[in-house]
């Protein structure tokens, strides 16, 4: 006897449940979904309690960007002379501005492949091990582990430098009108309300402070700029080349400035309409060329303006002591970067909050656990910023040593990972590419690293 053919409803049924029962299996074991459709995208279906609108998000973008580091743009130069500053600058802007995309992207497509809402940059590498080629998985990891502490040593080493920044600057202002004070005394004035500033939880409700400080430093550069560029003496008058001993100094320097690789994630993760952070009208690249020229304006007019007495970290600490608005630019840069502090400690503490929660199973409690942890990393950077006050010098380490590795160094080994070996471009030109960007980022790191260290050491021997 022949067995009868199925009714088509039934095969289809059949079919249905196979192919649900694969996606699952899929799912499970992490494997690339880019089958699946827009309506699956997980990212799309993002539930976020406070989730920022464009505008927050540039603002926060701007700011995790526009900090201490433009202000250390005339030493950069200094240290490069003016040719290599300012076409360097540009290009190390594009360079970091490409791997802030690479993040994302590579963020975008292993949420896909995960079906997970969101990633951090330590689970977008660790996932990207994950999913990638098999002698790779099982160091998945560690590699999340490596991505943790750089991130965590860099963005806490931020905070060190914006406290040391604060310190420094209404030094020099209560100094001229009123007391000389060490410089000490300011970081202890400072410390309670940093903390209470950093019991903040919610990007969304740091978005006033973050807007009071992008206004208040946004009058602070242009009455810089009124001062840097009044009686500016001929090029001629500057280094159009440094010595091959400094140049380490200034790619430190300049690699601190752009110095929001560590935000650009946590700042997608929490948007209304993520789809508008990237793509070359997007977010991201709006406020990437705010930044990029802003700094190297600033790195050549205070370069131009001041020669080689730039060395102080702080274009601001060079400005004419006894008139009161320039005056007024320390105090108002001061505050600026004293408001920004939260946006570069939200990273750290999320990296270090999730070990020590899961420690604590009553609600209370987990709450005074969080201020204390709060209360204690603020310390940590308070410790530090009074232990090494020498700006410049902290500013070009933590930008060679931690920013380099983050910013040109793992984005594109992860995208090499995330799309080996399918999609590598037409001749594989995407690896060719990412082998240059981290060859450069190897060497400002190792040669960059060691320089700013011998410079914390000994100041007078290396500048």
């Amino acid at each position: 006897m022949v067995d009868e053919p199925k009714p088509p409803q039934k095969m289809a049924h059949v079919a249905n449940k196979y192919e649900e029962k694969q996606r699952l299996l899929d799912a499970e074991h992490a494997v690339d979904v880019e089958s699946a459709s827009s309506d699956e995208d997980p990212i799309c279906s993002r539930k976020i309690e406070h989730p920022t609108s464009n505008f927050d998000t540039m603002v926060h973008l701007l700011k995790g960007n526009i900090g201490t580091g433009i202000l250390a743009m005339p030493d950069a130069f200094r240290n490069a002379g003016w040719v290599i500053g300012l076409f360097g600058t540009m290009a190390m802007g594009v360079i970091c501005t490409h791997c802030m995309h690479i993040l994302v992207e590579c963020s975008r497509e292993l949420c896909r492949r995960t079906q997970s809402p969101s990633l951090s940059f330590a689970e977008v590498v660790e996932m990207a091990f994950q999913t990638g080629p098999k002698f790779l998985q099982n160091y998945s990891k560690l590699a999340k582990l490596v991505i943790n502490i750089f991130l965590f040593l860099t963005q806490l080493g931020f905070c060190c430098v914006y406290f040391v920044f604060v310190a420094a600057n209404l030094q020099e202002v209560v100094k001229h009108y009123y007391v000389d004070l060490p410089v000490y005394w300011y970081f202890i004035m400072l410390l309670v309300p940093l903390i209470l500033l950093n019991w903040v939880k919610s990007l969304k409700y740091l978005t006033p402070a973050s807007l009071f400080a992008s206004l208040v430093m946004s009058t602070g550069l242009i009455i810089t700029f009124f001062y840097m560029l009044q009686g500016l003496p001929p090029v001629s008058s500057i280094n159009a080349f440094s010595s091959w001993g400094q140049l380490p100094l200034y790619f430190g320097t300049a690699v601190y400035a752009f110095e929001g690789i560590g935000v650009v994630l946590p700042l997608e993760n929490n948007m209304k309409n993520p789809q508008d952070f990237g793509g070359w009208n997007g977010v991201l690249n709006r406020g990437m060329i705010v930044v990029a020229v802003l700094y190297t304006a600033v790195g050549f007019f205070g370069y131009l303006k001041y020669g080689d007495r730039a060395i102080l970290g702080s274009v601001t600490l060079l400005l004419p002591p006894n008139e009161v608005l320039a005056q007024s630019v320390r105090l108002m840069m001061a505050i600026a970067i004293l408001l920004s502090y939260s946006l570069q400690f939200y990273v750290p503490f999320n990296i270090i909050w999730p070990s020590i929660e899961c420690r604590f199973t009553n609600e209370k409690s987990r709450q005074y656990a969080e201020y204390a942890t709060r209360t204690l990393l603020v310390f940590v950077t308070f410790i530090f910023g009074i232990a090494i006050p020498n700006l410049g010098a902290v500013i070009s380490l933590v930008g060679a040593f931690s920013s380099s590795a983050l910013a040109m160094i793992f984005p594109p080994f992860v995208e090499i990972i995330t799309f080996w070996p399918d999609k590598m471009g037409t001749s594989g030109w995407i690896l060719w590419k990412n082998a240059l960007i981290v060859t450069i980022g190897f060497l400002g790191f190792l040669t960059g690293s060691y320089v700013s260290f011998q410079n914390v050491l000994y100041p007078s021997t290396t500048t």
